[in-house]
């Protein structure tokens, strides 16, 4: 594990692969930790590529410099932390791969900087654009009352006395179970237990539903995903055939979005968290598009002419 600062972060991240290889960012997920790529880095490292995954704000050993900054959990804020990482590095551009909340933030980082993020590889979730969320469709609601009960005063309050129980009920109920235990899932959990971690989750997901106070830092940012529909980088979108919080059916047909390419993966049998569940499958996924991205002109914003 490495550290780096940046203006408002302490960064814990692990990295590997050639240091003059191409650089890849990998942003884990929500509720999970940057030990969620190490099924798939062998791989990357064998195909030449020079990987970092942080803990995300609020997660495990990553910390905050000042007591009084606003714990924003929005993807924004996230996305702001992945640039400033990427500057503190010296990484002028790289492919971003994130999964849940760092797929949120890989589509943010296309919005924000496209001329930085020369692919995106999104697991579990699909497109928002203009990052607005809508409430969904009845059984869609129901697969995320963890979001509804921590919108509640007594479901916060629980969020904040046992992280580690309410991270459990989410593994256990997102797909299949078979691929972990109690003793994967206890070595992920201490990163639930940071002292921000209850803070930014729950500013996260109550500022999707409900007003909720939001750092001005981030304001133009903001504005500018918020006038932003269609994302100009090559994408991938790999799917849990058997996810049960972001299911299939929930992110299908938006190849409209993506002009530059847009090419989505189904694995059969898989949950919400492919990289754990099928690191094979989607690390061969990833060098594929990565492959194609690197040959693939990017949309300029021109009408394009024929067809």
């Amino acid at each position: 594990m490495d550290h780096i600062r940046t203006e408002l972060l302490d960064v814990a991240f692990e990295s590997g692969g050639p240091r003059d290889g191409r650089p890849i960012l990998l942003l884990h997920g929500w509720p999970d930790d940057a030990t969620a790529w190490r099924g798939i880095t062998p791989v990357l490292e064998r195909e030449g590529y020079r990987w970092v995954g942080p803990w995300l704000r609020g997660f495990g050993p990553t910390r905050f410099h000042a007591a009084d900054t606003p714990r924003d959990g929005t993807g924004v804020a996230l996305a702001r932390d992945a640039l400033d990482l990427m500057d503190a590095l010296g990484w002028d551009r790289c492919a971003v791969v994130g999964h849940d909340w760092g797929g949120r933030v890989a589509y943010i980082l296309a919005t924000l900087a496209p001329e930085r993020v020369s692919s995106v590889t999104s697991l579990a979730i699909g497109y928002a654009p203009r990052g607005r969320f809508a409430t969904p469709l009845f059984e869609q609601s129901r697969r995320w009352w963890y979001q509804w009960f921590m919108t509640t005063e007594g479901g916060a309050a629980a969020v904040r006395d046992d992280p580690d129980g309410f991270a459990r009920i989410q593994w256990d109920t997102w797909g299949p179970t078979h691929w972990f235990d109690d003793a994967a899932l206890g070595a992920v959990a201490g990163s639930f237990r940071n002292p921000d971690w209850a803070a930014v989750t729950l500013h996260g997901y109550r500022s999707r539903w409900r007003p909720e106070e939001l750092d001005p830092r981030y304001a133009p940012l903001r504005k500018a995903v918020d006038a932003t529909e269609l994302l100009l980088v090559p994408t991938l979108m790999i799917q849990g055939g058997a996810d049960r919080c972001d299911p299939p059916e929930e992110t299908e047909g938006q190849e409209r979005y993506f002009p530059s390419g847009y090419v989505r993966v189904v694995l059969d049998g898989v949950g919400h968290f492919p990289a754990r569940e099928a690191p094979g499958a989607v690390a061969g996924s990833i060098i594929a598009h990565l492959d194609r991205a690197s040959v693939r002109p990017v949309w300029d914003g021109r009408p394009r002419r024929g067809g």
